[in-house]
């Protein structure tokens, strides 16, 4: 399922929103040009790995550096890959600058990380003892398709629904469309 737009028109341009794009596609774009081991190695650096917070002895014994908690901001903008950058960045594109219209650019920031760390901490009590870098904005903008749907109980989103090769387009109550997102993150998650 891929939103196409939402019902909910906004009334200023979106300036943050459009500031964390350009910082997610800009450190996207970094990253992709050095070579794979600099970058696997940023991801660890800049990617939260919860073993290297939970087990600070352990980190240091891998070669962790120091970094505080840089990391904690650093994860939700860096990406795997192009696809899952920019299914991200359209999400929040659609959802985003409704909540930003309704805060302001400063508290939308703030919001976003907010979600992004909540998410995090989340996702951290789950997984403690893993070695993987957590990278990505999904956790952010999963907070801010909560809060679209908090705001706008009866918004409908646009959604491409693509059937074989069948497209379907049909108008999705926001909250139906992010449970199925929610759904389709988890079923994603545990493949992985």
């Amino acid at each position: 399922m891929i939103p196409l737009k939402d019902d909910t028109p906004r009334v200023h341009t979106p300036f943050a929103v459009i500031l964390v794009i350009l910082a997610n596609v800009a450190l996207h774009y970094f990253l992709t040009s050095l070579h794979p081991r600099a970058q696997e190695h940023l991801y660890y650096l800049l990617g939260v790995v919860p073993a290297r917070f939970a087990f600070p002895d352990w980190a240091a014994v891998a070669g962790f550096p120091a970094t505080g908690a840089l990391p904690f901001l650093t994860y939700m903008f860096m990406h795997a890959g192009w696809w899952h950058l920019i299914m991200n960045m359209w999400m929040l594109w659609i959802f985003a600058d409704n909540i930003e219209d309704v805060m302001g650019p400063g508290r939308f920031l703030l919001f976003y990380l907010l979600c992004g760390l909540s998410a995090l901490a989340l996702h951290m009590f789950f997984n403690l003892t893993s070695t993987t870098p957590i990278i990505g904005a999904s956790g952010a903008v999963a907070g801010v398709m909560g809060g679209y749907v908090m705001l706008y109980p009866r918004g409908k989103v646009l959604t491409f629904i693509p059937i074989i090769i069948i497209p379907y387009i049909v108008r999705l109550p926001a909250w139906l469309f992010l449970g199925f997102w929610f759904l389709s993150q988890i079923i994603s998650g545990l493949f992985e």
